[in-house]
């Protein structure tokens, strides 16, 4: 809702890209249905990798939690989350999340997660091309944002393929035991 006019965005086609494996790979947006795959697939993934911001068992959102935040997704003008999937399989999810008040609502943060065992086979590239062509078309986002950990290369070359730019770096971001990272804070205008 903005100011006194609820809006509700138009929902997004289903989208079908065929990957270079030959494999189909299905980009919609999520549903209040897919709470609980989704719910599942963070927390198999959390302990795949190092570079997402939690580990296993620090995710913090339930079933119920997770439906309602994919419901505000649905309705918000600045909001997105999208699923991916190859065979009915789960394989990779974006999440956008814009500004709540007047001055911030053109701009948000995005993330992304693919499995390891799907690395380097394009989901992540057109996840991303759709937050990209879902903000263009949309006429509320003008900027997309992210956080990626510094050594965290391969995320690093997708996301400047996709125009994104680093805008600053922030020093021990993330501790994992007794070592700290830094990330990068980049950006993209649409």
């Amino acid at each position: 809702m903005w100011g006194d006019t609820c809006y509700h965005r138009r929902p997004m086609q289903t989208r079908g890209h065929t990957l270079g494996n030959g494999k189909v790979l299905i980009i919609r947006e999520a549903t209040p249905d897919d709470a609980s795959s989704i719910v599942t697939f963070v927390e198999a993934l959390s302990g795949q990798t190092d570079y997402l911001s939690f580990g296993p068992g620090e995710f913090g959102y339930n079933e119920a939690q997770e439906r309602a935040f994919i419901r505000n997704c649905e309705t918000s003008p600045n909001s997105l989350f999208l699923v991916a999937f190859i065979d009915d399989g789960l394989v990779g999810l974006l999440t956008f999340a814009g500004g709540d008040r007047p001055r911030h609502r053109h701009a948000g943060e995005l993330g992304l997660m693919v499995p390891k065992a799907y690395w380097g086979k394009g989901i992540g590239s057109r996840l991303v091309d759709t937050l990209i062509r879902w903000a263009e078309e949309g006429g509320v986002v003008t900027k997309l944002n992210l956080r990626v950990r510094t050594d965290n290369s391969r995320a690093i070359a997708l996301y400047e393929r996709k125009g994104f730019v680093i805008e600053g770096e922030i020093t021990r971001s993330t501790v994992i035991g007794d070592e700290y990272f830094d990330s990068y804070w980049m950006g993209r205008g649409v």
